[in-house]
């Protein structure tokens, strides 16, 4: 009985040390992942929303809320977003806000996208991203530091989740030269969800038929091979926001055998040796032209250089010229 007593004793002296993460809804019922720190504390936590979902070309913002153990801190701080993954991600936003200020100063905002919404100085570093693309899909993690004289600092080790969607849009259609004289359609296509691919043609009765793509990322690529028939094949994209297409043609070359080929290439050089007469013609007449021109100009007068010289101006001390009188 006495043995029972001593371990029941210390069962209950064991404390849990491990980290603590809950998780809660927002007012606006948007699932939150409450991560706390060590307990007993547990004054350390970031609240962020479990995903954000936005549309190509518009705007999101990725909350972040967070509490600290540092009651009325007022020295420097600085507001980081990461994004990819915690710790080492790449950062996309940074601000430094100087001892006793409200206003923190933008550092690094990556294209110049990403703005500060919320004031670190009341627990608030939600952040707004600007003209959303595809390639902005992915997972934020925020991070505050403390630098005056507390040296702390915490950062989200789930982050935020931005699903950026999109209606299909293609971006690529071509025809391309296959195997053993053949040809093949290639249609590449983006969106999010990645969206579906169809092709319709001669090839396919103008029936349209669904082809399995090759997809990385955002974007999928599908190819109709062994293209049979000449004509107009279009690629068709589709997913649940929407649908896309464009087309490509198909125009072989037949060419002639035996006579007809012959005669058909003679008549190409013989057209060619036409036009190259024509312009040798051409250039003698205007050669000959310019001689009968130059030839009929009369010349001009030219200045005549004078030996003479006034030698009663040169010489005045000569006698005069004898005169005879009447």
């Amino acid at each position: 009985m006495e043995g029972s007593l001593q371990l029941l004793a210390c069962l209950a002296c064991v404390v849990p040390m491990g980290s603590l993460v809950r998780t809660k809804r927002d007012t606006t019922g948007n699932l939150l992942n409450t991560e706390g720190h060590s307990a007993p504390a547990q004054r350390w936590s970031m609240q962020v929303p479990a995903e954000v979902s936005a549309a190509v070309g518009d705007a999101a913002v990725l909350p972040c809320t967070f509490t600290h153990p540092h009651r009325h801190y007022d020295g420097p701080l600085t507001a980081i977003w990461r994004a990819g993954e915690p710790y080492a991600g790449a950062q996309v936003f940074r601000c430094a806000a100087a001892r006793g200020s409200e206003l923190c100063q933008t550092a690094l905002s990556l294209h110049g996208r990403f703005r500060l919404l919320g004031n670190p100085r009341h627990n608030d570093l939600s952040l707004r991203v600007e003209r959303l693309a595809l390639a902005d899909d992915g997972r934020y993690f925020c991070r505050v530091e403390f630098s005056g004289d507390i040296h702390d600092r915490y950062e989200s080790r789930h982050g935020v989740r931005l699903r950026v969607t999109a209606a299909p849009r293609i971006v690529n259609i071509s025809v391309l030269p296959g195997p053993a004289h053949a040809f093949r359609a290639l249609c590449t296509a983006e969106g999010e969800p990645p969206p579906a691919l169809a092709w319709s043609g001669p090839a396919l009765g103008n029936r349209s038929a669904v082809v399995p793509g090759q997809g990385h990322g955002y974007q999928v690529t599908a190819e109709l091979s062994a293209l049979t028939h000449d004509g107009r094949y279009t690629c068709t994209a589709a997913n649940s926001l929407g649908r896309a297409e464009a087309s490509v043609y198909l125009f072989r070359f037949r060419g002639a055998t035996g006579a007809s080929a012959t005669a058909l290439l003679l008549s190409a050089l013989g057209f060619k040796a036409l036009l190259l007469l024509g312009f040798l013609a051409a250039l003698a007449t205007r050669r000959r032209l310019e001689h009968l021109v130059t030839q009929d100009t009369p010349p001009r007068p030219q200045a005549q250089e004078s030996n003479y010289e006034n030698l009663s101006q040169m010489n005045p001390r000569s006698p005069p010229a004898a005169t005879c009188s009447p």
